[in-house]
């Protein structure tokens, strides 16, 4: 998990998806706004009810995507707030990292 300061709250996410760019990879799309401030990026993990019906499960997927997040949560931009809302359901931590690795140089 990263800390709840580097996360997007429910205000903010209505927000982005009324707003907001979107990128889209196999099992992730990324919905984004750059602010004007200068605060560390806020982004989130959202597992909808359609790709795992059982709440552990979209826990779980959300918690495997704050880990691949983890490793370039510092070379997103500042005053990002974004939100990776998953497609299909995808295990394995590698491929997410792909994808946001990939979703990263497409925003840079």
């Amino acid at each position: 998990m990263i800390l709840k300061k580097n996360r997007v709250d429910k205000k903010n996410i209505d927000l982005i998806f009324k707003e907001g760019k979107f990128l889209v990879s196999p099992s992730l799309t990324f919905k984004f706004i750059l602010t004007s401030n200068q605060n560390p990026p806020r982004i989130s993990f959202i597992a909808p009810k359609n790709i795992a019906k059982l709440a552990t499960k979209r826990n779980k997927l959300r918690r495997r995507g704050y880990t691949a997040l983890r490793k370039f949560i510092n070379e997103f931009p500042f005053g990002l707030l974004g939100a990776f809302v998953f497609k299909k359901h995808e295990e394995d931590v590698l491929i997410l990292e792909n994808e946001i690795k990939n979703i990263l140089n497409k925003i840079n």
